[in-house]
Parts: structure tokens; sequence; C-alpha cells
């Protein structure tokens, strides 16, 4: 049902409330005017009122009065909503808007927007202008803060949406309202508020609720001494003899039908239809006399105007011809500039997409990199282990060439796989240096003991010099310099037989507090062409590779040349063939505090002792069988008692059945991964450290990893001393 008679009344309340105390006469007669025009209209004397609207807007359009007229016009579109012809209903609605946004008067443009709706929407005019009319009217009311006006626009845009049966977006706005008109004791909100959910669930046929409701709805109708709702109770009487007739109540279906006619005829007889059309024409006939009065009064005010500015003009005419010349230049020169700055606005377009075509290949190249490394890491992880544990498990097969072959490839498969990770994220900027107190010296013979292995391979020895001048402890990011420093020894190891590596560090310059140390990466082995050594810092690029001999990914000195760029560094290359190669590089670092350096952490042993060890019962939840046996072999081989489980949803079931000590969680799985399998653990109550076991790497899913209150995480594939460590270290907790 669309509320047609909502706003009639609210031009009486324009009158009282809104109005000045204006002391000119125009004025006090025009509220005068309009009071008398909305009283008549409620008491559905539409002569009167459209007669006393009339007068309003004459007076109003003679002296320029927006608000007054706006309100005029929307009494007189009520009156055609009524009792005549729409069209023209709309058309001085339309007229009001125009007037009211003159204004600041939102409560009349309230008022028109909804009765513009009414008509829309009642009348089945145009569904789409009416709801839009009806939300513009709903939020004018709510600027000025009326409950009873924001409940009114509601209940209209709820019958609107019901009209076109639309029903599930019109129950919003008759929840919203349902509130505060159930506390208010206006009699037509009420009545409409209680017709509307009759149907609503009469639709839905829910007719219990519906009866309810209807009957609250006639109840409400009985209790009306008002004349003017009576065109608001016409059509609660239709709607509930159509629902009477809907559930077969045919009694009750007539009782109601006949109420509506009987009321009906009295609302809308044709004498009162008549009248409107008769007074409407006068309003007409005004309108255009006030249009023609205004047009006349404008020409005259031109013509003064054009008189006056005659002189002007002929003074300004030599000005004119004098500058002709000189705009004509200058419109040229616009031509140019405008062809110069199209063509320029055209590159920079260009150069724009480019730049979007360019950083959208960058992200689909990093998304790659890191799904690929994931998924080449986790079966790395299980070839890995299984080497290991067919290494372990068969002593006979110690020396097999096959085993070895096998053990070798993954381990540059998993180089490989490293080096691209890590000259990517270097690339994308996400490698940030983490600065921290150090020994110089005690870094440089770690980095000797772990290569003494590939050193012993070649026959060869390492060597260490250390500048005096160099303090004994440095401050700077110890990490990434260690990076640098083994894969350039690492590097001239692989390409030296039965020589000498020498790694130098020297204090280049001092500048206040900070020290440009020169290291140098010295060899005496193989060297490099000449036609070569300008390409040596470029991916991919290997000398002189061996079929028989792994010389590596092709990317370490890439990466190596990108770390002493992250720290403001410069990096130089000289060799001879036959004669050895020698890398130099500088990098700035401070001196650091000696106490600081002296923190050191102690180092896990690789194997637990079963004697002296509590046995702990782990639970390893991994979809990957062949991970799941590498797993199991580590942990039982370590002492710890573990189950495996295949998916989250098993391993929620086990936690709940049994008591573990620590969960290993994977992340990437079917069905449920590891971050959501995490979240239902802690929220079941479960305490137990979780760790999670992945390809990831680790500075992509920290977030992640906090949200679903993971304890730690294992990177795979992984040192067995590192898991170990970061197992117990859970555990002691």
């Amino acid at each position: 049902m669309i509320l047609k008679k909502i706003f009639p009344f609210l031009t009486l309340f324009c009158t009282i409330l809104f109005f000045g105390q204006d002391t000119i006469q125009p004025k006090q007669e025009l509220k005068k005017l309009l009071h008398d025009a909305s009283v008549s209209f409620m008491d559905y004397k539409v002569e009167t009122s459209m007669d006393c609207a009339n007068k309003a807007l004459v007076l109003a359009l003679q002296y320029d009065e927006d608000e007054y007229a706006a309100k005029a016009y929307n009494i007189i579109g009520l009156n055609y909503t009524e009792f005549a012809e729409l069209e023209k209903a709309v058309d001085f609605f339309n007229k009001g808007i125009i007037h009211a946004s003159k204004t600041k008067n939102d409560t009349v443009k309230s008022w028109l927007y909804n009765n513009l709706g009414n008509v829309y929407c009642y009348h089945k005019i145009d569904y789409k202008k009416g709801i839009e009319s009806y939300l513009k009217g709903l939020e004018f009311s709510k600027k000025f803060s009326d409950e009873l006006e924001i409940a009114f626009s509601k209940l209209n845009l709820t019958s609107a949406y019901f009209t076109y049966g639309e029903f599930d977006k019109g129950i919003v706005f008759l929840n919203e309202a349902k509130d505060y008109v159930s506390q208010s004791d206006d009699l037509e909100a009420n009545l409409t508020l209680n017709s509307l959910y009759g149907e609503y669930y009469s639709f839905y046929e829910n007719f219990p609720k519906a009866r309810a409701y209807f009957l609250k709805t006639a109840e409400l109708c009985s209790k009306n001494t008002e004349e003017y709702l009576e065109g608001n109770i016409v059509e609660a009487y239709s709607n509930i003899s159509d629902f009477y007739h809907k559930i077969g109540d045919d009694d009750n279906a007539y009782l109601f039908l006949e109420k509506h006619d009987s009321l009906e005829d009295k609302v809308y007889n044709k004498q009162r239809i008549q009248q409107v059309k008769s007074v409407g024409k006068e309003i007409e006939n005004n309108e255009a006399k006030m249009q023609l009065v205004k047009m006349e009064a404008e020409k005259i005010v031109q013509d003064q105007k054009l008189r006056n500015t005659q002189v002007f003009i002929i003074a300004l005419f030599l000005f004119f011809a004098f500058v002709f010349v000189l705009l004509l230049i200058t419109v040229r020169n616009n031509k140019l500039r405008k062809k110069v700055n199209k063509k320029l606005l055209e590159i920079n377009e260009e150069l724009r997409i480019a730049k979007e075509k360019a950083e959208e290949a960058s992200n689909v190249k990093s998304q790659f990199i890191s799904t690929i490394t994931h998924e080449l890491r986790t079966p790395l992880y299980g070839v890995i282990g299984i080497t290991d544990i067919i290494e372990e498990e068969h002593k006979e097969l110690e020396g097999s060439t096959y085993l070895k072959s096998l053990k070798f490839s993954a381990k540059y498969l998993l180089s490989l796989v490293n080096d691209i990770l890590n000259l990517n994220k270097i690339e994308e900027n996400k490698v940030t240096l983490d600065n921290r107190t150090f020994h110089l010296k005690e870094t440089l013979v770690t980095i000797k003991n772990s290569l003494e292995t590939i050193a012993r391979k070649n026959k060869n020895t390492i060597a260490i010099e250390i500048d005096e001048a160099i303090p004994e402890c440095l401050y700077g990011d110890n990490v990434r310099l260690s990076q640098i420093i083994f894969n350039l020894m690492s590097n001239s190891l692989k390409f030296t037989q039965k020589g000498k590596v020498l790694i130098k560090a020297k204090l280049k310059k001092k500048r206040d507090t900070t020290l440009f140390i020169q290291f140098t990466v010295e060899d005496n082995g193989i060297g490099i062409p000449e036609k070569y050594q300008a390409k040596v810092f470029e991916k991919f690029v290997q000398i002189d590779r061996k079929d028989e001999d792994y010389q590596g990914t092709g990317l370490g000195l890439t990466i190596v040349e990108r770390l002493v760029e992250l720290f403001n560094g410069t990096i130089s290359l000289e060799s001879k063939e036959d004669q050895g190669t020698k890398v130099i590089f500088t990098i700035p670092l401070k001196e650091g505090q000696k106490e600081d350096a002296t923190k050191k952490e102690s180092i896990p042993v690789a194997r637990r002792e079963e004697k002296t060890t509590k046995e702990y019962y782990i639970l390893v939840v991994e979809d990957n069988k062949i991970n799941q046996l590498v797993t199991r072999h580590l942990l039982e081989n370590n002492h710890f008692k573990c189950k495996i489980v295949d998916d989250g949803f098993t391993a929620l079931e086990s936690l709940e059945q049994e008591h573990f000590d620590a969960v290993l969680m994977d992340i990437n799985m079917p069905k449920i991964n590891g971050f959501e399998t995490s979240k239902l653990i802690r929220e079941k109550g479960f305490t137990l450290p979780i760790i999670a076991v992945t390809a990831f790497e680790k500075d992509e899913i920290m977030d992640k990893i906090h949200e679903a209150q993971i304890n730690d995480i294992i990177v795979k594939p992984f040192d067995v001393k590192t898991f170990l460590k970061i197992l117990q270290k859970q555990l002691d907790k």
C-alpha cells in the first residue's frame, strides 16, 4: 500500500514552526493563506484549499518568496494527486522542488520528494523514479532529524517495494521504522505500519501473523476521528479484504470490501474532483500571467542595461581593435602549446600504461617465483629426507654412486631454488639490513670453518688477514656480510685446485664514525677470461662449467653484487686466465660496543639422548605421504613419539581424544589449511605449542602466523639441528 496521505498535514506545521516572526504584510498574508489551504485540504474542502493555495502562490511569485512558493506548489500537487490529473501533480511537485532547492529548508524538500514518490509509485507511473524520490526525501528528513518524518519516509519506501513485489528490500526499511512507530501515538503511522506487516506476512503465507496485523489495522481504523485519514483507511480496508479473500474467508472479505467502497465514494466524489479541476485551470492561468509579467519586467531591465552598456561598448571598440592582432598571435601560440601539451599528455599516458604493465608483470613474477619455490621445496624435503634415511638405514649403500648422485642433485636443486628466491627478494626491495654488533674475526673464522669441506675436496687452503686498524667489534648486518663473503669464497674454492684462497679485510678510510672497510677474496685458480669478466655479475652466467662438476646456479655473484649495493658499497673484479681471481668490495660499517658482541646463543645438539630426555608425544599434521615418512623417521630417530594425520579436521579429533605435547602443522593442505586449523585449535582452548612446518618463506607468512597464534615456524627443507632446536625450545616453555 502506498502512503499517499502521509504528508498533507505537513504544510500546516510549516506555517506554525518554520516561518519567522516577520512583520512584513505579504509574509503575514502568505502564512495565513497556506494555513487555511492546509487545514481545508485535511478536511477535504478541496475548492477552498486550492483557492487559498492559488492566492498564496501568486503572492509568493510576486515577491520572489521561494520557500512559500514551494509550500503552495506542495498543497496544489497534493490536491491534484487525490482528485485529478497525475501528470499535473508531478508538474506542480517538480515546480515546488525547483523553488525549494533555492532555500535551506530541508523539511519542505523532504515533503515534496516524498509526495512526488507517492504519485510515481502508488499510481504505478514510474517505479524507479518513485524509489529515487523516496530516497531523496529520506535523505532530507535525516538532515533535520525529525524521527517521525524519517519513519514516514521509510514506510513510504517499504510500501513502494511491496507494491512492486520486492518484499526483501522493503522489509529492511519497515523493520527500521518499527521501533519508533510502535512507541509513537501517531495513528496514521501505526495504521500504516500494521497494514504493511500484514501485507508482508500474507505474501510469505504466514497467515496467523498476517491476520494479527490486519486485525490491529482494522482496530486502528475504527478509532479514527480525523477526516484527512479516511484516504489511508480506504486503502487499509482494500488490503484487509484482499487478505481474507486470499485465505478463503469470503464473509470478512466482503465485509471489508463494502467498507472500502462506502468510504471511497465519500472521499473521492465527483464534486471534489470537478472543484480541483476548476480551480486548477485558474492556477495555471495565474501562473501564465505571472510568467508574462516577469518576462515584461525582465525585458525592461534588460533594455535599460543595454542602453547603459552602449557607451561602454563604443569606448572599448578601439581598444579591442588595438589588441586584435595580439589576440591572433596569442591564439596561434595557444594552438601550438595545446599541440605540445597534447603530445606530452599522450606520452605521459603511454608511460603510465607502461609503468602499470611493468608493475603487473613484476607482481606476476614475484607471485610465480614464490609459488614455484614453495612447490619445489615440498618434494625436495621428501627427496632429501628419504636420501638421508636410505643412507642411514642401509650402510651397504654408503659408497653408492647412485645415492651420492641423488643427494647431489637434490641439494643442487635446493640451492638453485634458494638463490632464485633470494635474488627476487633483493630486486623487489624486500631485503633490509638488520644491523647489530659483531666480531669481525669470529665471523670470518666461522665462514672459513664452514668451507673446510669444500676446500679439502679440491686440496685447497684458506687464509684470513685482518688489518689491525679495524676495531675488534663492528656494527652492521653480519648476516648479509657473511652471505657476501661465503658466496665469493665458495666460488673461489670451486675454481681452484691445490691452491690457496685468501680473505683480507683492510680499513680503507674513516669518516666521522663510519669505517669504510675493503674486503678482498683472492685465489690462484683458473681465472676468468677477459671476454667474460664483464658478464660474471649477470644472472645465470657460468664460465667454463663442466658437466661432471657442480659449478653453482649462476646467481651467486649476482646476489653478491645486489647485497653490496644494499650496503651502499662498491664491488669490482680482477682476473687473469690461469693465474687467479681477485674480487674487491668496500662497504661502510660502524664501530660496535664490545659488550653487545659477547652475547651468544647456546648451540643445540643435533640428537636428543634417550636416557636423559623425557619422551614427548608429537602430533604431525601433514598430507604428503613421503613427507609423513621423513618427519616420522626424524622424530622417532631422536626419541620422540609421534602420530601422523592427513588433514586439519582429523587433527582436531585427535587433540580431543589424546594428549600431545606439541603440533607440527603443515600449512598448505586440502580441506582446511594450517592457519585455519591452528585458529580452531586455539578456539577450542588448546594451549600446546604449534610449530608451522612449511615450504613458504618465513617473511611471507609472518602476519598469518601471528593471527593464527602459531608459536614458531620451520621452513622446509630444514637443517636437522635447526629443527630440533626450535622443537625443543617450544617444548621447554
